[in-house]
């Protein structure tokens, strides 16, 4: 089934505030595989999700390109995607470490293993990396995610850029693929799911 993509805004600079896209992205990925894995207690998970995921999104306001979908006629925030430019250099998150060990409680550990696993297979060279592409649950399979990826990906490709992202399950694998992207490499994390690493070459 396909749905049009209608009565929909999409927004360059989010004027909604961090909270609310922090909110938005936690809804979409605080039960997915590597959120489990990282924390198998739901309670705790959903508690630390939002101030977890706020960390990234305060940073790509900062120094990234933060693009969110709203429903036109109500104004409801219903997707959103952090990207970051590597054409140069970019910090670390404010009081990334201290912020980690706060938000994360026993997850820690594994927070740190995470990261570490997927700065290894970060690739080097001027690209711009996704962070977080993320739509509302109860949004999801109606193009949204689509929707944003061809606003990025149409700068991109008028810059002669790459893209890289890592997906955290089948179906966001799938969907990228068909947006162009190709299968790097392929994490596994101690007991843990997979991890696709993916890039996309400029397009003409």
């Amino acid at each position: 089934m396909s749905y049009a993509v209608r009565d929909l805004v999409i927004r360059d600079l989010a004027p909604v505030g961090a909270p609310d896209i922090a909110d938005l992205i936690a809804a979409a990925v605080r039960d997915g595989r590597v959120a489990r894995w990282m924390q198998p207690d739901a309670t705790a998970r959903h508690r630390g999700s939002h101030e977890y995921l706020a960390i990234f999104v305060e940073h790509a306001l900062r120094f990234g390109d933060v693009y969110t979908t709203a429903e036109g006629d109500t104004g409801r925030l219903t997707g959103a995607a952090l990207w970051f430019p590597l054409t140069t250099v970019v910090p670390s998150p404010l009081d990334y470490d201290r912020r980690v060990k706060e938000v994360a409680g026993d997850a820690h550990d594994r927070a740190c293993l995470l990261d570490a696993a997927l700065d290894a297979e970060h690739p080097t060279g001027d690209h711009h990396y996704l962070a977080y592409l993320a739509v509302r649950p109860d949004r999801q399979g109606r193009g949204l995610g689509s929707t944003l990826l061809r606003r990025h990906h149409r700068r991109l490709d008028a810059a002669g850029l790459p893209a890289y992202l890592e997906a955290k399950d089948p179906r966001s694998r799938d969907l990228y693929l068909r947006h162009g992207y190709q299968v790097r490499s392929v994490l596994a994390l101690p007991d843990g799911p997979p991890i696709w690493c993916m890039w996309r070459p400029p397009m003409d």
